[in-house]
């Protein structure tokens, strides 16, 4: 089975497309699916679509390593939130987890 199929990306997602965007892919959500399968303690973050993307979503592991996919609609990450037992929040009302920066800041300081 597909994970368009089985996600309903294009049925979920609606007739709406970001004018500068690519479409949500089944590798997107794939991807998103095997960083949470390979890490402990991931939650699922929900970004908005805007004029440039699609609605994304980031899972962030315990650790505060992340990664950031299109996932085309909201729905979809709940529904794969769903599936994995991993809990999904709305950014816009959760912000980012602290974790996540500190991640970023140990990463700069290891380049550095």
């Amino acid at each position: 089975m597909r994970w368009r199929d089985r996600y309903g990306l294009r049925r979920l997602r609606g007739p709406k497309i970001a004018k500068y965007d690519r479409a949500t892919t089944d590798a997107d959500i794939e991807s998103l699916i095997a960083f949470a399968k390979s890490r402990r303690g991931v939650e699922f973050y929900v970004e908005p679509e805007t004029f440039a993307t699609n609605t994304t979503a980031v899972a962030v592991a315990d650790d505060g390593e992340w990664t950031r996919r299109r996932v085309g609609s909201p729905a979809v990450i709940r529904k794969v939130a769903r599936d994995l037992a991993l809990p999904v929040y709305d950014v816009q009302l959760t912000g980012y987890p602290p974790r996540m920066r500190a991640y970023n800041e140990r990463q700069k300081r290891a380049e550095g």
